[in-house]
């Protein structure tokens, strides 16, 4: 199992919600100088896309060149080809990822910037408004969306500025000889020192060389987690390999608890229950978050392993989508993750094994369904990989 290439000598910074991450990142564009590449998944046109839109614009209008990825589907057909026209304008360079499925149904999933090859940004914040549910912007929220993001300088960036670099290079009309050098002089880039020397791994999916990168960093650090496992999903539908990663870490010993995100499509919550009898009967802890949307995609796995990032522990994140996560290696960094992630168990409501014998047969055999229905689609757009 190929561990993640962690470097040393970086900091890191945990963003949490819309209030950290957008004045972070929209500072960094303002002081931008020589490039900006910016991938997101959801760019909503609402006043904090406004902000971000302006941002990016005034940097092309500096001079700098400004590079930006959205999701077809994600954006939203009528937003993105309006977006289209106004980076144009404004002397953007804006490709779209994947428009009506041309390439079969992956989506880029990602939230990747990274501004002159000395700061990055990754996480599962999409540029929208956080009193906004991010699929439906007329329904507000009764709280600010949990989600978070990281903001990274040092050696890594060259690794996120080299994946930036390359998607954008995917998207557009490539010969067969060009896209045989696609890498070359990508990794001449400027070691920035950093502050704090945290290590930290960018680990990244696609469906090319890295299909199940992400997967295994989780199955890594679950198989030698020895006291404790935090993980925070609003998605939850993992393959059989990762159920059997959490059940196998609570049955040796190790806290496992789960942080998971409900309410939001009917279909992924029951997909979600017909996996609690066996987590729960295996000493796994389920806590159900119900205050607000729950977005973040995150992960402390004993005293010093964090993840960050925009993969979602299901079928779409770990076969087929393309994602990427940042992989920290630090006490301090675990710790302040540690202690949002516990904040959030104590707003959420725990499942035990008893409330099932009060769920009816019907439902029961409806998560059922909803399982079999599930692993079915995986089955055909994932390629049969998931199991």
């Amino acid at each position: 199992m190929r561990p993640v290439n962690f470097i040393a000598d970086n900091e890191v910074t945990l963003l949490h919600t819309g209030t950290d991450y957008f004045p972070a990142l929209i500072a960094a564009i303002d002081a931008a100088q020589y490039e900006v590449y910016f991938e997101t998944y959801i760019f909503a046109g609402d006043d904090t896309g406004q902000r971000v839109v302006a941002a990016l614009i005034g940097a092309a209008r500096r001079g700098v060149q400004v590079r930006v990825i959205t999701d077809w589907w994600g954006t939203g057909r009528r937003q993105i080809n309006s977006m289209h026209e106004t980076f144009t304008a404004g002397g953007v360079e804006h490709r779209m990822f994947n428009p009506w499925f041309r390439r079969g149904i992956a989506r880029t999933h990602r939230k990747i910037c990274v501004v002159d090859r000395h700061v990055a940004f990754v996480g599962g914040i999409n540029i929208n408004d956080d009193m906004f549910c991010d699929y439906d912007h007329s329904k507000a929220l009764s709280a600010p969306r949990w989600d978070f993001a990281v903001q990274v300088r040092g050696p890594l960036v060259a690794e996120i500025q080299l994946e930036a670099v390359t998607q954008w290079r995917r998207l557009g009309k490539l010969s067969i000889i060009k896209r045989i050098g696609l890498y070359r002089d990508m990794r001449k880039v400027e070691k920035i020192a950093a502050a704090h020397a945290v290590q930290a791994g960018f680990v990244v999916r696609d469906n090319l060389r890295n299909r199940h990168t992400i997967q295994r960093a989780y199955l890594k650090a679950l198989g030698q987690a020895r006291k404790s496992v935090l993980l925070a999903n609003p998605y939850f539908a993992p393959s059989r390999k990762f159920r059997r990663a959490l059940t196998s870490a609570a049955e040796r010993g190790v806290e496992v608890v789960l942080l998971i995100g409900v309410g939001e499509i009917w279909l992924q919550d029951a997909v979600a229950h017909s996996f609690y009898p066996k987590l729960l009967a295996a000493g796994v802890k389920v806590v159900e978050y119900h205050k607000t949307q729950l977005h973040a995609k995150v992960a402390v796995i004993d005293d010093d392993w964090a993840t960050v990032g925009s993969s979602n522990v299901d079928g779409l994140s770990l076969f087929l989508n393309q994602e990427a996560n940042v992989v920290i290696k630090d006490a301090a960094f675990a710790q302040s993750l540690r202690v949002k992630i516990e904040e959030a168990i104590a707003d959420g409501k725990v499942i035990t094994y008893d409330d099932f014998e009060h769920v009816g047969h019907v439902k029961r055999i409806g998560y059922e369904v909803a399982f079999v229905f599930y692993k079915l689609l995986m089955r055909v757009f994932a390629v049969g990989k998931y199991a």
